[in-house]
């Protein structure tokens, strides 16, 4: 590479640049290449593509199998300064604000890290509610209407990797406790698109959670409305305040650079479909 001054550039590393190049020879096409076949597509040796690979390899950013490499999920570790500098939060906060504003009621985001859930940004109207909660306030995934959503998104693997970790703690009377019951609960949220738990983390309170998906349609968080049980029933909840909540991830979603609205499937609430454990 040179500067624009026509003189090569010293500050440019020749070898980094071709590292980077082999991991972006592998794509939807071509998932899983030979050491013969990225060298090609890269366009240098066997001798170097196969030392890239296998340093990509030992640290942990690849896999290789009858000598195919393929890539693993680390390598998303290397896309999260991006990611950050997007500031999705930053882009959700005043919508949240809307929503909270248009509705009466707490609303927040969360994102899943390990068996809880973790609050990113907040907000609600001057009433207070017993369960206001800041950004960073932890709560059980399992007893969360963003915990069901969050573990809806999950592949089956990783849910199956949470159940080992997680402790099922009875809250309330409603607190779902066991993994059959569970799993029935997160199934559901998955085939309806959006999570109704009612008073199963604290006597009172009922929330209502839905995905929320980056540009390119992948969930990365969830949002949801809080409501006080004696104030809002669960019918309530569903007709008039989903309809909104789907609204509001909906316009977020459109507000992320290089949104992919066109693929975006924004769940329908049907009351009909729901079943609400009542005790």
């Amino acid at each position: 590479m040179v500067s624009s001054a026509g003189e090569p550039d010293q500050d440019f590393s020749t070898t980094f640049a071709r590292g980077l190049s082999v991991i972006r020879c592998f794509s939807h096409d071509t998932p899983e290449l030979s050491v013969s076949e990225a060298a090609e597509l890269v366009g240098m040796s066997r001798t170097a593509a196969r030392r890239f690979l296998l340093t990509l390899a030992a640290l942990g950013y690849a896999t290789f199998d009858d000598r195919r490499f393929r890539l693993t999920a680390k390598v998303l570790d290397l896309g999260y300064a991006y990611l950050s500098s997007m500031d999705i939060w930053g882009i959700a906060q005043p919508f949240l604000e809307q929503l909270s504003s248009e509705v009466q009621e707490s609303c927040g985001a969360s994102v899943l890290e390990g068996t809880e859930v973790v609050h990113v940004i907040h907000a609600a109207p001057r009433r207070i509610l017993s369960a206001l909660v800041s950004a960073g306030t932890r709560q059980p995934a399992h007893a969360t209407a963003l915990g069901r959503v969050h573990l809806a998104a999950l592949a089956p693997d990783a849910l199956d990797r949470y159940f080992l970790k997680a402790q099922l703690t009875r809250f309330t009377a409603r607190t779902l406790t066991t993994e059959r019951e569970l799993r029935k609960a997160i199934d559901e949220t998955e085939r309806l698109g959006y999570a109704l738990v009612d008073q199963e983390l604290e006597e009172g309170l009922r929330a209502i959670a839905v995905p929320l998906y980056d540009h390119k349609d992948a969930v990365v968080g969830a949002v949801v409305v809080s409501c006080h049980a004696g104030r809002v029933d669960l019918s309530n909840m569903i007709k008039r305040i989903l309809p909104r909540l789907q609204a509001t991830v909906r316009a977020i979603h459109d507000a992320l650079p290089n949104h992919a609205s066109a693929n975006f499937k924004s769940p329908t609430a049907d009351p009909h479909t729901l079943s609400v454990r009542k005790e």
